[in-house]
């Protein structure tokens, strides 16, 4: 389990990160293969963890060709929220239409989605997802695409999801109703590892 903030001296120089970029790059995206599940024909949720976002950072850093520590400081800001805190799971969800006429349609279809969006461990009650704490990301002629979503669980929830109970992830919007369930076991063992 790590749920702890990243901080400066977590991340690598930009000389250093060009160095171990491809290798970290590797590990990164196999690790993310545990922690992203489809629901239904269009919507994906990329779990996040302390590696996914220590990756994020990194990219950003080289991306932008920030080094002054205000700046890093900054990225640390914008995605240490994403990271969970041992006792909720954190996603990034995304709607996707590849066809632009119809993601604007759906998007339209779709208002207030990211309110509708569930989890359940074993035959607790659903867990609503609090949705974009950072910022506003619908208004009221569309949803956003992208959402970042927070579950916050009971102690008893958390404890059954490491005992081995089914998680279940879906969505109830009147638009787009579809649940994966139970979640993959790669999934739900990754998942896990994020809870205290």
């Amino acid at each position: 389990m790590s749920s702890t903030k990243l901080n400066r001296e977590d991340l690598y120089s930009l000389e250093k990160y060009a160095e171990v970029r491809p290798e970290f790059r590797q590990k990164v995206m196999a690790h993310k293969k545990n922690r992203r599940v489809q629901v239904g024909p269009h919507a994906s949720f990329y779990f996040e963890d302390h590696l996914t976002m220590h990756y994020q950072v990194q990219e950003m850093l080289r991306a932008e060709r920030i080094y002054e520590a205000a700046g890093i400081e900054e990225e640390l800001g914008a995605y240490n929220p994403l990271i969970p805190d041992g006792c909720n799971w954190k996603a990034t969800f995304m709607m996707e239409y590849e066809d632009p006429e119809v993601r604007a349609q759906e998007l339209a279809r779709l208002i207030g989605v990211e309110d509708k969006v569930w989890m359940q461990v074993g035959r607790h009650d659903r867990v609503y997802a609090i949705a974009d704490e950072d910022l506003e990301r619908e208004n009221a002629d569309k949803t956003s695409s992208v959402h970042f979503l927070r579950f916050e669980l009971a102690p008893a929830m958390a404890a059954d999801a490491k005992n081995g109970a089914a998680i279940a992830l879906g969505i109830d919007h009147p638009s787009y109703t579809h649940a994966t369930a139970p979640l993959p076991d790669n999934v739900r063992a990754s998942l896990v590892e994020d809870l205290d």
